[in-house]
This record gives C-alpha cells, structure tokens and sequence, in this order.
C-alpha cells in the first residue's frame, strides 16, 4: 500500500525535472536565436556602446585592442550579453510557465505583473546608465586625466567597465520590486521600511561608493535613484499591499 504512492510522487518529480529541462532548452535555443540575429551587427553595437567613450576622448585618440582576439572577443560578447537581455521577457515566460501551477491564486496575480516589471525596471536602468551616467563619467575621466596623459582604452575592458555599470543600474531600479516582495512575504512592513528611511540613504551611497568608480559623479547618480526607487517601492506597496496586511493584522 505505502510503495505506491512513493513511485507515485517519484513519477511526479522526474516529470517536474524533465519539464525544467524542456524549458532551460526552450530558453537557450531563444537566446541562440538572438545571438545568430545580433552577431552580423557586432561591430555595428560595439560602436553604439562606445559612442559615449569616443565623444569624450581628445581629438587624435582613439580605443585600442590589446589582446589579439580582442577584436572578435569584444563585439561577441557584447551580442552575447544582448541576446540575453532582449530574451529576458521569453526566458521569464519559461520561468512563469514552470513554477505557476505551484503559485496560489493570489500569488499569481502579485508575481506576473512583478516579473514583467522588473524586466522593464531593468532595461530602464541600463538606458539610464547609458544616456544620462556614461556622458558625464566619460567626460569627467577625460578632464581630470594629467595633462600628456593619451588616453586610449582597451575595447575589452572598456566593455567589462561598461557591463559593471549596466548590471549596477540594472539592479539598483529593481529596488521597488524587491521592497514589494519584502512586505508581501512579511519579511517586514511599511512603517519599518519607513523607519528606517535615513539608513535606507546612507546605505545608498554606500552602495553608489562600491559598485561604481571612484567619482562622486556616478556615485550620487547611482545612490539618488535608489533612494527614490526605494520611495516608489514604499508607495506601491502602501497602494498594493496595505489592505492585505491590515486584514492579517485583524485576523
């Protein structure tokens, strides 16, 4: 009597593991197809990527490749961090499609709309990071650099400097999702997230110092909008949530 429920649930986890295989594949296979599309204008996004970097630099000075397979390396990996960038909303469809059938009916209307949204909280910080923090770090590397100095940077660390950022921005606008999760979850509340706002701003700045270069420039730029995002994801919360917990609290 008690071996068939075993086998049952064995069944059931191997069908739960060959699902998350179908999915990983399904997920790699969009990236792929990315990939394939981006890789003959490589050289092309390398360029836009380094529009900010050769605007700032002094006339007669240009961007330099060390390495010897720097030049396909750089513009390969570039693609390749696209391809997973612009795949993200299929690869986080892949996600929801795997773990929804455990999700209750509330959590489902919660976590959809939270997926999506810090996809588009990502790539909003990443534009940010581009437009607004790469124009005035570049230009203020450029006017503190010692006068004879020729700065000419190597492509493929000018790319890992410029993907630190990306990913430091990135994560940074997903603040107001994570402050969500927190209070759903009842990690904590509101009013402690509001407590312990000054903190919140300290912290902020704190972050702004280790994830980005040694400028108050990017620094501020970084740790400013943390703390409004850290104010959004109050509010939303506040809007979302404060009627749930009130409920749990009578209860």
């Amino acid at each position: 009597m008690t071996d068939y429920p075993e086998s049952d649930r064995e069944q059931t986890f191997l069908e739960h593991l060959v699902e998350l295989r179908s999915r990983l594949i399904k997920a790699c296979i969009a990236i792929l197809v990315v990939l394939l599309a981006l890789l003959p204008f490589a050289r092309y996004l390398y360029n836009y990527i380094a529009t900010p970097m050769l605007a700032q630099l002094p006339a007669g000075s240009s961007m330099i490749a060390i390495d010897v397979a720097s030049p396909f390396l750089a513009p390969f990996k570039l693609s390749l961090l696209l391809a997973v960038m612009i795949a993200m909303p299929y690869i986080l469809y892949q996600l929801w499609a795997f773990v929804a059938p455990a999700l209750f009916r509330h959590e489902k209307r919660l976590a959809r709309p939270l997926l999506f949204s810090s996809v588009a909280l990502f790539y909003l910080g990443c534009m940010f990071a581009y437009f607004v923090v790469f124009p005035l770090v570049f230009g203020f590397m450029m006017r503190v650099a010692p006068e004879g100095v020729a700065v000419m940077t190597d492509i493929n660390r000018y790319l890992d400097f410029v993907i630190t950022l990306f990913l430091a921005f990135g994560i940074t606008f997903e603040v107001p999702i994570a402050t969500i999760i927190l209070v759903a979850t009842g990690i904590t509340s509101i009013e402690k997230l509001g407590a312990i706002r000054p903190y919140m701003i300290v912290g902020a700045f704190a972050v702004g110092m280790l994830l980005t270069p040694p400028d108050v420039i990017s620094q501020t730029l970084l740790a400013l909008p943390m703390w409004i995002l850290f104010e959004v994801g109050i509010l939303m919360s506040r809007i979302l949530l404060a009627g749930p917990q009130r409920d749990q609290a009578t209860n």
